[in-house]
This record gives structure tokens, sequence and C-alpha cells, in this order.
């Protein structure tokens, strides 16, 4: 039952994680969202745009912790950290 319900909060994470890349490509960028990241892995910026993707994940964090599903809030706090290794593993490489 714990093991679920981190995952599901993992879920819910990267699921707000990547709703965040595509609304801030949506109203921020000129182009589509295949150029924008094309453009954004070719000039190195990909990892500025993962960022700004997980911050829409303070949402469900603070929702879970409110509702006190300690476990969900877990799982979002855990895609909030992949996706953080995923930011420096764009850097490294």
């Amino acid at each position: 039952m714990i093991k679920q319900n981190i995952f599901i909060g993992f879920l819910v994470g990267l699921a707000f994680n990547i709703g965040g890349i595509l609304l801030y490509i949506l109203v921020f960028s000129a182009y589509g969202i295949d150029h924008t990241i094309e453009d954004a892995i070719i000039n190195d910026y990909i990892g500025k745009i993962i960022a700004l993707g997980a911050i829409l994940n303070f949402l469900p964090f603070f929702v879970f912790l409110k509702k006190k599903q300690h476990y969900h809030a877990r799982g979002v706090l855990l895609a909030t950290i992949v996706a953080a290794v995923a930011i420096a593993f764009s850097k490294i490489f």
C-alpha cells in the first residue's frame, strides 16, 4: 500500500512536470513543442525548461500534504528529484 501511494505520487509529479514543460512552451515560445524541444537540446537549455516545468510540482505536493497523504507527497518529491538528476545529466553530457 505504501509503495503504491509513493508510485501514484511519482506519476502525479511526472505528469505535472510534463504539463509544466508543455504549458511553458505553449505560453512563452513562438514555435511548436517539438521545434522548441529540439532547439533546447541543440542549444543546451533543456535543463532550464525542465526546471521551469518542475515548478508546477509545488501544487500537488502541498495539496497532498494538506490532505495528510504524506506518501503521495513523497512520490511527488521523488519525481522532482528525478527531474533534478535529469537536469544534472543534461549539463554533464
